[in-house]
């Protein structure tokens, strides 16, 4: 089943988040990722919302992206956006397609 890693984060040295977005394509493609949207400034329709971007990634199994997460390729460059932002990063199950009738 697909699964989706959405992540909200604040930045505090751009130098080096921007170091880890240069390495982070080629890195998630690798392990199958997926990258579905990024966007440095949502809108907020509802609440308070104390990050700057959001990034919304798929993966086709919960394996594949622990793969990925725990990959020494990821957790190289990870540490650059580990020292420049804060922020939750969540797995959330997909939804299985609708069996059609007939």
């Amino acid at each position: 089943m697909t699964v989706y890693a959405l992540a909200q984060i604040a930045i505090h040295d751009r130098r080096r988040y921007d170091r880890y977005v240069a390495a982070f394509m080629p890195v998630l493609t690798r392990y199958r990722g997926r990258l579905l949207a990024a966007d440095d400034a949502p809108r907020v329709v509802e609440g308070d919302w104390p990050y700057q971007k959001v990034i919304l990634m798929a993966f086709d199994s919960r394996e594949d992206f622990e793969r990925w997460s725990t990959s020494p390729d990821y957790r190289e460059i990870s540490r650059d956006r580990e020292a420049a932002t804060d922020g939750v990063v969540l797995l959330v199950d997909g939804v299985p397609a609708p069996r059609s009738a007939g």
